[in-house]
């Protein structure tokens, strides 16, 4: 584990904390922010309530680096906005974490980020990129229609996430 994967790791970690089984929640049971139906297709196997109630966060590394980080490619991005791109694409999905970092640099939006959002993202100061994607991301939860039961919880962990993001940023200009 690489330490910008690790920070960013632990910070989702704290925010998403154990087991859940909501009826407000879309996603279902849940631990550790990892979904049931999410945890059976990354197994490839149908899993038990029991199995869920036991991860553990050493087991979902794995799940994390490959579902989310390494989709969205934040291995290759400026540090701090790889946290705001991989805390979204937790929460938000891949798909519209990579959207919303296209839309908010002005490339065409496709949801795949590759070379070009990658170059992108290198050729701008990246403190006013935080602050823009973190706005985007606002953005989009407040479009979001269950905003009224979850949204004061997403907002707060934008703004934790976008503080997280400046701190790291500084420490890199730092070295």
């Amino acid at each position: 584990m690489n330490d910008t994967f690790e920070n960013a790791l632990n910070f989702v970690l704290q925010r998403e904390g154990g087991f859940v089984l909501s009826p407000r929640d879309p996603g279902g049971m849940t631990n550790l922010g990892v979904t049931k139906a999410a945890w059976e297709a990354f197994q490839g196997r149908k899993v038990t309530e029991d199995e869920m109630r036991g991860l553990r966060p050493d087991d979902v590394v794995a799940f994390y680096r490959d579902r989310y980080w390494d989709t969205t490619k934040c291995g290759d991005m400026p540090n701090g906005l790889d946290l705001c791109v991989f805390d979204a694409a937790v929460n938000q999905g891949p798909n519209k974490a990579a959207r919303m970092l296209q839309r908010t640099i002005g490339l065409q939006v496709d949801g795949l980020i590759g070379r070009k959002t990658i170059e992108a993202v290198s050729d701008i100061p990246v403190t006013g990129l935080i602050a823009d994607y973190c706005a985007t991301r606002r953005l989009e939860y407040r479009n979001t229609a269950n905003f009224d039961t979850f949204g004061k919880g997403w907002l707060a962990r934008v703004d934790a996430c976008e503080r997280t993001a400046y701190r790291l940023a500084e420490e890199l200009e730092i070295q």
